[in-house]
């Protein structure tokens, strides 16, 4: 018996029924990714490049991902392999985790020196403290803790990256010397390596290159300048350009070909 004969003895009802059935599995055949063409994008010129951004249909347990993909200041960056910043850089983060083992050392024997203990007190400034309350207070904590100073007038020399410890002992340091002391503190305070990060920027008024911490909070990076206790968001930095990113992985300088526009939604 022909399915044609079948479908004549039917009732109309579960007739029309079955053909609403058979066309919906139709549309969804056509709608469902793995069956568009190779040219499917000219099936929707109508849809913008931002439209199509900000669909948010992510799978759950996506979210995490995409916040580790989140671009500081909208940009990729690439490595860079020589040159003065990587030298001082290689050597000050030596410095840093040499002195991330004296805290961690101090606080299983209770033995410091006074600039770890100083460090902790840094640190402990946030304690009861989450998200940009405890970043905002260690920030202040440390920009109250030492003295602006210029590498020339304490060492002689135009620029002098000092470790971290170093700059509390001697109470004063400069941009790169508050930047690695709140590194350090932030770190200390149980920051992933991941969400701080060191940045040189290139001030436009006063045209100088400057340092500052970047800090991950809440999806979002904020700013550490230690020119204010103001934190900003970085697509909000203003009168300054980004130039390199220094991390636990070295350094990177920011490619400005790849600046994502404010408000999209970044790739992995």
């Amino acid at each position: 018996m022909s399915t044609v004969s079948q479908s004549a003895d039917m009732p109309r009802h579960r007739i029309g029924w079955m053909m609403g059935i058979g066309l919906l599995a139709a549309v969804l055949s056509l709608t469902a990714p793995h069956r568009l063409p190779a040219d499917a994008a000219g099936l929707v010129p109508f849809i913008t490049a931002d439209e199509v951004e900000t669909v948010a249909f992510v799978p759950h347990g996506l979210a995490a991902e995409s916040h580790q993909a989140t671009p500081l200041f909208g940009m990729d960056a690439e490595p860079v392999l020589t040159g003065d910043v990587l030298q001082k850089w290689t050597q000050t983060k030596a410095q840093i985790n040499q002195e991330l083992d004296a805290v961690a050392q101090c606080r299983v024997n209770d033995i410091c020196s006074p600039a770890a203990q100083r460090l902790i007190d840094l640190s402990a400034s946030s304690n009861g403290r989450t998200g940009r309350a405890r970043v905002g207070l260690i920030n202040r904590a440390v920009d109250l803790a030492i003295s602006p100073a210029s590498d020339e007038a304490q060492w002689g020399v135009s620029d002098r990256w000092s470790a971290p410890f170093e700059t509390l002992r001697i109470n004063r340091g400069d941009c790169e010397d508050y930047a690695t002391l709140k590194y350090l503190a932030l770190r200390a305070a149980g920051l992933s390596e991941d969400d701080v990060k060191i940045v040189i920027l290139k001030n436009v008024f006063p045209d100088e290159d400057h340092a500052a911490v970047a800090v991950r909070v809440d999806d979002a990076w904020l700013i550490l300048d230690n020119r204010t206790l103001t934190l900003v968001r970085d697509i909000d930095l203003i009168r300054a350009i980004p130039r390199f990113v220094l991390d636990q992985q070295g350094v990177r300088r920011f490619v400005w070909a790849s600046r994502r526009p404010r408000g999209t939604v970044s790739g992995t």
